[in-house]
C-alpha cells in the first residue's frame, strides 16, 4: 500500500500574508462571502491556506485569498496554512488551478487566469526545452491549458484576448452588455479606440453586435476607424436582431443546483419557466392567463 505523506499544518499570522502578484480572482463581498464568514465563525478554517514563503519571511498566498479576508472579518490573528517549497511561476499554475473550480467566474477574471498560467507554462518550458523555438513552446503550452481546463486552444485564445480590452469595456463584458464574440473582436482595437467606442456607448448606450464589431475591427486595421465611424455604427437600425435578455449568473445562482453546469443554465431557465407556467400559472395561483 502506498503511504501518503501528510503535509505539515502551521499556524502562521495573518498579518505575514500578501496576496499573490497580480490576483486575477476577486474578492467579493457577495453572498458567497458571507456564508464563508458563518462557516468560519462556527467551525474554524477547516482547509487551511497554501502558501508560498517569501525571501523576506512573509508568505504569498496561493490559495486562500477569500479565506484571508473572512478571517480578517472575524478578527482572527492565525491561520492554520501549508507552505509549499515552489518558485513563483509553479505557484501562479497552482494558484489558477485552485481556483477555476469557484461556481461563478467572471469573463475577466478566466481571462487573466489563463493569460497568468499560460505565461507561467512558456517560462517554465523555455527552462527545459532548450531545444524548441518560442513559438512552438506557446503552441505547445497553449494546448497543455486547453487540455487541462477542458477546453479548446481557440477558446482558450479568445478568452485571453480579453485581456487586451481597456478596463470599462471589460466591465460591460462581465456585465453581460457585451457577449464575447464581439468582445475578441474589438480586443484589436488600439487603447484610443477602445476609449472613443466606451465614450459613444456611454453616448448612445448601444454595444455593438458580432457583426459590427467585425467591423469595427476591420476600419481599425484599414486605418480608418474614427469617432464619427463608431457613432454611425452603434446608431445603426438593429430592427433585424432579436432582443437578448441578459442576467448575471450571480443574480440567479441561488436558485439552479450547483451540478447545473453553465452552458446548460439557459435550458434550465426555460424548463423552469414552462413548469411555472403550466402548473403555476394555469393552476389558478399566479395572476397572469
Amino acid at each position: 500500500m502506498k503511504i501518503i505523506e501528510k503535509i505539515p499544518y502551521f499556524s502562521i499570522p495573518i498579518d505575514l500574508l500578501d496576496p499573490f502578484p497580480n490576483h486575477p480572482f476577486q474578492v467579493r463581498n457577495d453572498e458567497d462571502m458571507e456564508e464563508l464568514i458563518s462557516s468560519i465563525r462556527e467551525r474554524g478554517v477547516i482547509e487551511p491556506l497554501i502558501l508560498r514563503k517569501e525571501e523576506s519571511g512573509r508568505y504569498q498566498i496561493i490559495s486562500g485569498h477569500r479565506r484571508k479576508k473572512a478571517c480578517e472579518t472575524l478578527g482572527i490573528t492565525e491561520v492554520p496554512a501549508e507552505v509549499r517549497d515552489v518558485d513563483e511561476d509553479e505557484a501562479a499554475i497552482m494558484l489558477v488551478d485552485a481556483n477555476l473550480h469557484r461556481s461563478h467566474i467572471l469573463p475577466s477574471e478566466k481571462a487573466f487566469a489563463y493569460k497568468m498560467r499560460l505565461e507561467a507554462m512558456n517560462r517554465q518550458g523555455s527552462r527545459t526545452d532548450l531545444t524548441s523555438a518560442p513559438l512552438e513552446q506557446k503552441l505547445n503550452s497553449r494546448k497543455e491549458l486547453a487540455e487541462s481546463v477542458g477546453e479548446s486552444s481557440a477558446s482558450v485564445q479568445r478568452d485571453i484576448r480579453l485581456t487586451y480590452l481597456i478596463k470599462p469595456l471589460r466591465d460591460l463584458v462581465d456585465e453581460y452588455r457585451i457577449a464575447k464574440r464581439p468582445a475578441y473582436e474589438l480586443s484589436f482595437l488600439s487603447e484610443r479606440e477602445q476609449g472613443m467606442l466606451f465614450d459613444e456607448i456611454e453616448l448612445t448606450q448601444n454595444t455593438p453586435s458580432h457583426p459590427q464589431a467585425r467591423r469595427l475591427r476591420k476600419l481599425s486595421e484599414a486605418g480608418e476607424l474614427n469617432q464619427s465611424a463608431i457613432d454611425r455604427i452603434l446608431r445603426e437600425d438593429k430592427s433585424n436582431q432579436k432582443d437578448v435578455l441578459r442576467v448575471r449568473v450571480d443574480f440567479i445562482k441561488d436558485y439552479i443546483p450547483p451540478e447545473v453546469p453553465f452552458s446548460q443554465m439557459e435550458n434550465y431557465i426555460i424548463n423552469a419557466l414552462k413548469h411555472y407556467k403550466r402548473y403555476y400559472v394555469r393552476g389558478g395561483k399566479g395572476i397572469a392567463r
